[in-house]
């Protein structure tokens, strides 16, 4: 594809990508008010943000196999009119569990696009020259992320608009995707009249995953670590994981080919994604409410506030996709990001009440410039490693940990954000003061006195740094991952045509009677990718 091909297709798949991130940042502001208008508790707050991550995560690795079985841009379409229907419901919600389970259906579609986007832009560009687009990415990512909470705030402000306006303002820009989609995303179809879906291991793997999930969101909040609601939910999903991956070995088309992970370079990506995710969501998604409720700060102040995070991020990983297509060289920038990423949390664990803004905004600026390098690299080596016809399954999987890794950080490092602060409130609250959230509410700043707001700031800033400095080691793991990362040549020709190739190949080898030649890619009893070259990577030597 031209370079002008390429711009026309990728429009429709960023449209949908502003879609998906306009909605997670419009909202973060407008959460403290959301949660208090609804007169829901922390851990409410928690779970409207790990709801949406919970259904996203469990449906990642679906969405991801289907789009090696079926078609890509149907499949798109089809996630980004699911996303529609939750942020349509979330803005007509009337209580804290109609918001929550809306949040799921929107986590379903954002599942699909998270997946699908990824999946696409390989199929239609080399690994080699996927960096020069990043920069497209990135700065629909940063635009996204940075008018999103200024956005968000200035309709939570506008008394005759409102936070619901905060979900119905995605639904346009989602219809647009559609029909860019349908105009300008044109990919061959390479016909699989056997392709199968896994039924029984989605549900397995979907079951499992929210099982463990739900335990962690709830452990410690409405039940103890140590109860038999614990044992209840961990014994169900390992017991389904565990029959998951017995099923994934014995069906045609598994949902995760495990023989992806024979692939260092793929396992590898999708530990340091886990980690990744832990430190990253588990860390940042409670800076919104630091700037609310510890600095005082209004919702569109709050947005304001997070543009050097954003301004890192677009700055880094825009650069380092231009010079990665090239050079070809991509370690160097996974490491140092992973290296900038762990500084940035460890400074972030420092703040407290009296942080100058400077002084944050440097340690924001850190923390966005290493994830800016690392995220999309991640997917970008793990995509480069395996045959095409497994390129959705390798996205998935690297973007599925990184969901999980996220939802799990969000969701222990929440119970530990309520606890702390409940403690420190109902420590510090002056004798006979009441309504500074000691009972598990999210408190309303404007309505405390001077001393009751004091101690509730306070406490909210030693519970946010203390998230930080938990979150520091998983970012340390992330590095070490990516440390043990053997660099390969990026291939030089698109997921589509490599799938033609692989197929033709393929067809080529089946026609020949009696040939002992096997084509370059086969499959085993589990339907997972067995390299025919030296080595569990496959032939160092092929780099198309």
């Amino acid at each position: 594809m031209t370079n002008r091909q390429i711009l026309q297709a990728m429009s429709g798949l960023m449209a949908g990508m502003f879609v998906a991130i306009l909605a997670g940042t419009v909202v973060a502001n407008a959460l403290p008010r959301i949660v208090a208008d609804l007169g829901a508790t922390q851990s409410a707050y928690t779970w409207v943000v790990t709801s949406e991550l919970l259904a996203m995560t469990a449906t990642v690795p679906l969405w991801g196999k289907l789009s090696d079985l079926y078609n890509k841009k149907l499949l798109l379409q089809l996630s980004l009119g699911v996303f529609v229907l939750g942020s349509i419901l979330a803005g007509l919600s009337q209580g804290v569990e109609m918001l929550i389970f809306s949040r799921v259906v929107q986590g379903i579609g954002a599942g699909g696009l998270t997946a699908l986007v990824q999946v696409v832009m390989a199929a239609i560009v080399p690994p080699r020259r996927l960096g020069k687009y990043a920069g497209i990415f990135g700065s629909v990512f940063a635009v996204g992320t940075v008018i999103g909470p200024l956005v968000g705030g200035v309709l939570v402000d506008t008394p005759w608009l409102g936070w619901r306006w905060c979900f119905f303002i995605g639904v346009p820009f989602a219809l647009v995707s559609v029909i860019l989609l349908q105009r300008t995303l044109k990919l061959p179809t390479v016909r699989r009249p056997d392709a199968k879906v896994d039924y029984l291991g989605a549900f397995l793997i979907v079951g499992g995953v929210s099982a463990l999930l739900i335990w962690t969101s709830l452990a410690g909040n409405s039940f103890d670590w140590a109860s038999w609601q614990t044992a209840a939910l961990t014994s169900l999903g390992v017991v389904m994981l565990g029959l998951a991956v017995y099923v994934e070995t014995q069906v045609a088309e598994p949902i995760i080919p495990l023989g992806i992970f024979r692939s260092r370079t793929v396992t590898l990506a999708t530990v340091a994604s886990l980690f990744v995710g832990v430190a990253m969501f588990g860390g940042t998604v409670f800076l919104t409410q630091y700037f609310q409720l510890a600095l005082g700060k209004s919702p569109t102040e709050a947005g304001l506030m997070s543009l050097p995070m954003i301004f890192g991020l677009l700055v880094s990983s825009t650069g380092a996709g231009q010079i990665i297509s090239a050079t070809g060289r991509w370690k160097v920038f996974v490491v140092s990001g992973a290296a900038i990423m762990t500084a940035g949390m460890g400074l972030l664990a420092t703040i407290d009440v009296d942080t100058p803004f400077w002084q944050l905004s440097l340690y924001m600026a850190l923390l966005g410039f290493g994830l800016g390098m690392l995220m999309q690299n991640l997917v970008l080596v793990a995509q480069n490693d395996v045959p095409a016809r497994y390129l959705g399954s390798a996205t998935s999987v690297v973007s599925f940990f990184r969901s999980m890794g996220g939802t799990v950080g969000t969701s222990v490092l929440g119970a530990v954000l309520a606890a702390r602060v409940a403690e420190d409130i109902g420590a510090g609250m002056p004798a006979g003061a009441e309504g500074g959230g000691g009972h598990g509410a999210v408190p309303d700043l404007a309505t405390l006195p001077g001393p009751v707001r004091e101690v509730v700031e306070n406490a909210y800033a030693a519970g946010t740094s203390e998230l930080f400095l938990l979150a520091t080691p998983f970012a340390a793991l992330g590095l070490v991952a990516v440390l043990f990362l053997k660099e390969k040549p990026l291939k030089t020709t698109s997921g589509s045509q490599r799938l033609v190739e692989e197929s033709k190949a393929e067809s080529a080898q089946a026609d020949l009677p009696g040939s002992d030649a096997r084509p370059e890619v086969t499959l085993s009893k589990a339907g997972a990718p067995v390299a025919t070259g030296s080595g569990a990577d496959g032939p160092e030597a092929d780099h198309r």
